[in-house]
């Protein structure tokens, strides 16, 4: 059995026997389940041919959809059964979301070919004899993707909720502002996205690169785009984070009203949006007109983002420079009004202020765990990047938090050692490093432990120039990651990676029918190298901090 993540219980007959299904199979879908009854019929159906007609008045359906609360038991509100026998097939969700991961399950137990979108001649569709219990170990199982560095037109995006839903993962963040580009449409601002949203060139490797690319590059989502994300997503259990940077990474803004800068420390009227990497020295100057703009920016995506499927908001907060709020006679002035500790504290006051205001319209916020600088916001939840030791010290102090190591779980960072791998970042993480990262440090107590949310991988774009580059970096790893967050495997050397690769064999398969330039087992193929293109390796094992 070839499943990922594997499930909590799963036991096949015996015998070996199956239940062939088809050529037009009967669909029976209980109160509740409608909208997983509209994805098979439009999922399965494409690959299979099926219509999945409803069952007549007291006829026995081939496979049968049910929501049962009561059943869901230690396994939490997100489990599923699957019961396949000669009866059938029974499908039942501790809720909706619970089912639809099931019906994930059920896909996957089809075969490969069930991920294409047109059914291939003479195919027939059997499932094993198998009863199935599972559910999620966290509630955060997530992907960050990096809009901002590299522009993704809205359908790939689509496509990545769908491949996130395929292996279990219910949260998309969205890095959608940075010093390279602003990618959402606020009306009221109309120049975010007119000049914003465009760069004349980009960097062609990592920043210690001589190359350049001179095409001219950009984008942005309507809220409308975001709002059809929103809502794919939400029919898929699929939570999409927005996150618009303060006060650092934030030049694609200042390029666009330059009143948003530290005005009496540079001419924020010259700068454009930035070309290159790295950290950037623009930051938003610390003033109520500021808080007043973002204000505006916040009021319109709170409504393209929903709160009953967007509870969080990620403020970034990360990568500050305080150089220029040092020299600015204005932010001195603002430290003395507000009485906070230097700069780290005027920082924190950005935070504590979005939070707040944030908290008042029933939004949580969230931020990367530099938000700790200065104090941490009362209500805030932590990204913990720079290690686990940001996510430890919000954890014990009660705060919620999501653990996303960059020395672990930064997708961007190079899958192999030697000079094939594709402008190689960061430190080597093979399959095999993924699939033993474990999200709870052994060293939180139980208390504190309990405040993590759970897990995602980041997926930073300025190496990544277009989707195939980014399939390259996130799987097949993220397979592994999918794993580490809804099953509840073993002590990380206690796992066994050598089943995992072999159920991988298929997986690679499904895959292939899903179109996803992954790297294969073997190395990057000549298409996906990149030589002569600096990267920024590191050697040896990335530390535990």
């Amino acid at each position: 059995m070839d499943l990922i993540p594997v499930p909590q219980v799963a036991v096949p007959d015996g015998d070996g026997r199956r239940l062939v299904l088809g050529p037009e199979p009967v669909l029976d879908a209980g109160p509740g389940t409608e909208g997983v009854a509209r994805w098979l019929r439009r999922e399965l159906g494409s690959a299979t041919g099926w219509s999945l007609p409803p069952a007549a008045a007291g006829a026995r359906a081939d496979v049968r959809l049910r929501i049962d609360p009561e059943g869901a038991g230690e396994l939490g509100p997100e489990s599923y059964g699957i019961n396949v026998g000669a009866g059938g097939v029974e499908l039942t969700g501790a809720s909706p979301a619970g089912l639809f991961w099931g019906a994930q399950t059920l896909r996957q137990l089809l075969g490969p070919d069930a991920y294409r979108k047109a059914p291939l001649p003479g195919r027939t569709w059997s499932l094993p004899y198998i009863g199935i219990a599972d559910g999620p170990r966290f509630g955060w199982r997530g992907l960050m993707l990096d809009v901002a560095r590299h522009f993704l037109p809205k359908d790939a995006v689509l496509r990545y909720v769908d491949l996130l839903a395929a292996h279990k993962l219910n949260v998309l963040h969205l890095h959608l502002t940075d010093d390279q580009g602003w990618r959402v449409e606020i009306k009221r601002y109309p120049r975010l996205t007119e000049v914003g949203a465009w760069r004349s060139r980009s960097r062609w490797g990592h920043r210690a690169s001589p190359l350049w690319n001179e095409t001219p590059h950009g984008g942005f989502y309507t809220q409308d785009d975001l709002r059809e994300i929103v809502a794919y997503a939400a029919e898929r259990h699929v939570r999409v984070v927005p996150e618009i940077d303060v006060p650092g990474h934030s030049q694609a803004a200042i390029a666009a009203y330059p009143e948003l800068g530290n005005t009496d420390v540079v001419d924020t009227a010259a700068l454009e949006v930035w070309d290159d990497w790295g950290i950037n020295e623009n930051v938003l100057a610390p003033t109520e007109a500021v808080l007043r703009f973002y204000e505006g920016v916040f009021e319109e995506l709170l409504e393209v983002f929903p709160a009953e499927v967007s509870p969080f908001v990620h403020v970034g907060g990360d990568e500050c420079p305080k150089a220029q709020w040092k020299a600015s006679g204005v932010a001195q002035a603002r430290i003395a009004e507000l009485g906070v500790d230097g700069e780290d504290g005027l920082q924190s006051w950005f935070i504590r202020h979005f939070d707040g205001w944030l908290a008042e319209r029933g939004r949580r916020l969230i931020g990367w765990d530099e938000i700790l600088e200065g104090g941490l916001a009362p209500g805030a939840a932590v990204s913990s990047w720079r290690g686990y030791a940001g996510g430890i010290a919000a954890a014990e102090a009660g705060h919620d938090v999501v653990m996303c190591p960059e020395q672990q779980v930064y997708l961007d960072h190079r899958q192999a050692d030697g000079e094939d791998e594709p402008m190689p970042i960061g430190y080597v993480r093979t399959l095999e490093d993924v699939y033993r990262f474990e999200p709870v440090p052994p060293k939180l107590s139980e208390e504190a432990a309990a405040h993590v949310l759970g897990a995602q991988a980041n997926v930073w774009t300025e190496v990544m120039e277009d989707q195939s580059r980014v399939d390259y970096q996130v799987f097949p790893r993220l397979a592994a990651f999918a794993e580490v967050v809804w099953s509840r495997l073993p002590l990380p050397e206690e796992r066994d990676h050598a089943d995992f690769e072999a159920r991988m064999t298929a997986h690679y398969r499904r895959l292939d029918a899903l179109g996803v330039d992954y790297r294969p087992p073997g190395g990057p193929l000549p298409w996906q190298r990149r030589p002569g293109v600096l990267g920024r390796p590191i050697e040896g094992a990335p530390p535990n901090v």
